[in-house]
């Protein structure tokens, strides 16, 4: 397996809310991530993938709810999320495709 294909197995995909907008002014980006993944890990990918210097990440691990699916409980998946610092004069466009 490539390295390559092991960033993308731990940067899942970015998040794009509210709250992921405000950060993104403060030079942040929020991706989901593996959850068995780790900072200098996501650091390593994100840096490798978008090609820029992070200067920080910060984890955090948003337990699942428990939903009704089609009139059956059911839950949803834990979800973990990484809000990665950027260097000053990095910079990386979510809205665009990779």
């Amino acid at each position: 397996m490539s390295a390559k294909a092991n960033h993308y197995d731990v940067i899942r995909k970015p998040i794009i809310t509210e709250k992921a907008t405000m950060a993104s002014e403060a030079n942040a980006v929020v991706f989901e991530v593996a959850m068995d993944s780790n900072k200098p890990m996501i650091k390593e990918a994100v840096e490798a993938v978008f090609g820029v210097k992070v200067k920080a990440v910060n984890t955090s691990i948003t337990k699942g709810k428990t939903k009704r699916f089609r009139g059956h409980p059911g839950r949803r998946k834990d979800v973990k999320k990484a809000y990665v610092t950027l260097e000053e004069g990095n910079t990386i466009d979510v809205s665009s495709g990779l």
